[in-house]
């Protein structure tokens, strides 16, 4: 495995991954757990707000960076991350994993890159989150094997 800097020439690779990543959770669980109205209005375009967000993951004037996981020389994920340098606090805004490369540290060693570099830019502490459901239960596991604290948080959806 190889982990190198972002190219614009990734971008279409990794906004594809990223909705090949994510699509089992918004279609498969939060779409029949909060039902369509919600669904609609939460998360309805979901593809094409990964589409923007990805597009403006890498910036590094505003401290915003992607690193990328090759294997074999080809994407097997990537990992987005921020600092802001006056509160010393990074923050991994996405960690995306294509399915035939979970579960051979992928993850984790994209983690551990971008916590180093958080590191050299002043960082002396790292937030990352991720969902209480059963989809995102292996990053639960991964964020708490790099010894990660949990905070617990609960979001409530209502239709009016």
């Amino acid at each position: 495995m190889r982990i190198r800097a972002f190219a614009h020439d990734d971008l279409a690779s990794l906004t594809e991954l990223t909705i090949e990543t994510f699509r089992p959770f918004f279609e498969d669980v939060f779409r029949p757990l909060m039902g369509e109205v919600i669904f609609a209005v939460q998360h309805g375009n979901w593809r094409d707000d990964y589409r923007g967000q990805v597009a403006g993951l890498h910036a590094p004037e505003r401290h915003a960076y992607v690193a990328i996981a090759e294997v074999a020389g080809v994407i097997a994920g990537y990992v987005a991350w921020s600092v802001d340098q006056d509160r010393m606090h990074g923050d991994v805004v996405i960690l995306a994993v294509s399915s035939q490369n979970r579960r051979h540290h992928v993850g984790t060693a994209l983690c551990e890159h971008a916590f180093e570099q958080m590191r050299l830019l002043g960082a002396e502490i790292v937030e990352i989150g991720t969902g209480g459901d059963a989809f995102h239960a292996p990053a639960r596991a991964l964020y708490e094997q790099l010894g990660c604290t949990p905070n617990p948080v609960v979001a409530y959806f209502r239709q009016l």
